[in-house]
């Protein structure tokens, strides 16, 4: 596994274990890390939208168009059940990695 690889299977973990609270636009879920993570981790679009993206070409995350709190037009994203087992898998994978 590469450095590049852990980068983006860390914010692929973080990205489901965010979505499991529910449906959140990408503003909603880089806030929730941010604020999970007591504002250590901060997540910039530029990783943000490329990994929701991979997620969703891999079927773990499905996205619909809908009003974000402030009634702008935004995307928002949700696990799929593959995403619910993916998020296990790369659960025990990170357990066994730490």
């Amino acid at each position: 596994m590469t450095r590049i690889d852990l980068m983006q299977g860390t914010l692929d973990l973080l990205i489901l274990r965010t979505l499991t609270g529910g449906a959140r636009h990408g503003y909603q879920i880089a806030s929730s890390i941010k604020a999970a993570s007591n504002e250590v981790l901060q997540v910039e679009e530029g990783a943000l939208y490329p990994a929701l993206h991979r997620l969703e070409g891999r079927g773990w995350v499905l996205s619909n168009w809908g009003l974000s709190e402030k009634k702008r037009r935004a995307k928002f994203y949700e696990l799929t059940n593959a995403g619910r087992e993916a998020l296990e898998d790369q659960s025990r994978a990170w357990d066994e990695y730490v």
